[in-house]
């Protein structure tokens, strides 16, 4: 169901009113979340390993993911994914709110087990 705030009709609800971000199409066949450059770019497991692998060598950490852990990885990889599709590298300290419908069409793909997530956490200081 949609949200009040939403016009694409696809946006769940929210947490917080920094979250509740519509992709702002007034139609829903041309919802972000709907478009095929989302699957493509954004919900393939198979460009998401190779975008996680590409950022863990650029910040130079291990790849160590823990059993039980994938689809979180993969919810994380494709939000960095959907950030440098709409927006570009953006870089520390200057980040964006992803629209709800596209939040949750991640989720969706890659669900928490206990239905837990994080949401958006502003820069920290």
């Amino acid at each position: 169901m949609s949200a009040h705030w939403c016009v694409c009709a696809n946006c769940r609800e929210m947490p917080s009113d920094l979250e509740r971000k519509c992709c702002g199409q007034q139609q829903q066949q041309h919802c972000i979340s709907r478009l095929p450059h989302m699957e493509a770019y954004i919900l393939q497991e198979g460009v998401l390993r190779l975008a996680r692998r590409i950022w863990t060598d650029i910040q130079a950490v291990p790849d160590a993911v823990e059993a039980g852990e994938s689809n979180r990885q993969f919810r994380y990889a494709a939000y960095r994914q959907f950030v440098v599709w709409q927006y570009r590298a953006l870089g520390q300290g200057h980040r964006v709110v992803i629209p709800s419908c596209c939040v949750w069409t991640i989720r969706d793909r890659f669900p928490d087990p206990h239905g837990q997530y994080q949401g958006y956490a502003p820069q920290r200081l």
